[in-house]
């Protein structure tokens, strides 16, 4: 199916790719033009503003998915491309958009006859290859209408319809507040087995641990990349930033008297990482970039 895509960069521009590779027709805009000729290299159709790519969609109803910086950057896209899409409309966002503006904005844009659809989008760099982890919420016509979208980014059973608008939003900050929790453990543990009174290889105990472990995941196998390519993690700054989704989940826990200790604390250990060095946060700076393409900070410019 034809649909656009607004925000090129790490991982609009791999979705782009990938739904191009799907059969899809895709016109694309980002405001910075070279990444918009790079996209039409690819296969894709350059538009040079919203309205242009509005005008170039040419099925019924138009769609398009928005993958910009959450807050003032996706609300003024969404508003400007729910006019310009026009009534029918339907607009997937699938940035890291808090559930509340995301419910803020699909009230927006219901008034203006537009549907829109909250993506949770989790995968990274590695999404081209292996796909993207979808958590769809939105009105059942419209997440239906989308669907083959859907299906073509994200892996055998890496899509759900997870419930109505704003659950796809809420879960995917749960889903990277749980994240947190798990970076952190890896952190810490790997600080203790580099400051015991054993010489261990880290690399290979993050190798070993990939095989029959029940410690064993995805990110383990990230980390063991990371070993490979800086085994003592000497040219990473352990500064490690946060995007606002763990917080939101902490806030979410505390309004739902939930009790979040582990998450919560990993929040504060990223805040104490921009303060003072420790190797946990080398770890956890690495995993990112690994996953997610993530800047790290290297030591040479501290």
């Amino acid at each position: 199916m034809q649909l656009g895509m607004v925000g090129l960069g790490k991982m609009g521009n791999y979705m782009t790719q990938r739904l191009i590779k799907g059969s899809h027709q895709v016109v694309a805009f980002d405001r910075d033009s070279q990444a918009v000729a790079k996209t039409v290299a690819d296969g894709a159709t350059g538009a040079n503003s919203l309205a242009d790519m509005a005008a170039k969609l040419t099925e019924s109803p138009k769609v398009a998915w928005v993958m910009v910086p959450a807050g003032p950057p996706t609300d003024d896209t969404i508003h400007a491309l729910a006019d310009a899409l026009g009534r029918g409309g339907i607009i997937i966002d699938g940035g890291n958009t808090n559930y509340k503006d995301g419910l803020r904005l699909y009230d927006d844009c219901k008034a203006k006859g537009v549907s829109l659809i909250d993506a949770g989008t989790s995968g990274g760099v590695w999404g081209l290859t292996e796909g993207y982890c979808l958590m769809v919420g939105g009105d059942d016509a419209a997440v239906r209408h989308c669907e083959p979208i859907f299906i073509t980014l994200a892996p055998p059973k890496g899509y759900a319809h997870v419930g109505p608008p704003g659950a796809g939003h809420f879960s995917k900050m749960v889903h990277n507040g749980i994240e947190y929790g798990l970076l952190q453990a890896y952190g810490e543990g790997f600080e203790i087995l580099k400051d015991s009174q054993y010489d261990f290889d880290l690399g290979q105990l993050a190798e070993l641990w990939t095989h029959a472990s029940v410690v064993r995941s995805w990110l383990l196998e990230l980390l063991v990349a990371a070993f490979r390519e800086d085994p003592g993690l000497k040219d990473i700054r352990g500064y490690v930033d946060d995007t606002g989704e763990g917080r939101w989940t902490v806030q979410a826990a505390i309004d739902e008297n939930v009790p979040a200790p582990v998450i919560t604390l990993s929040l504060f250990a990223r805040m104490a990482s921009r303060q003072d060095e420790s190797f946990s946060a080398k770890v956890v700076a690495a995993l990112r970039n690994q996953f997610g393409g993530h800047a790290v900070q290297s030591e040479a410019h501290a």
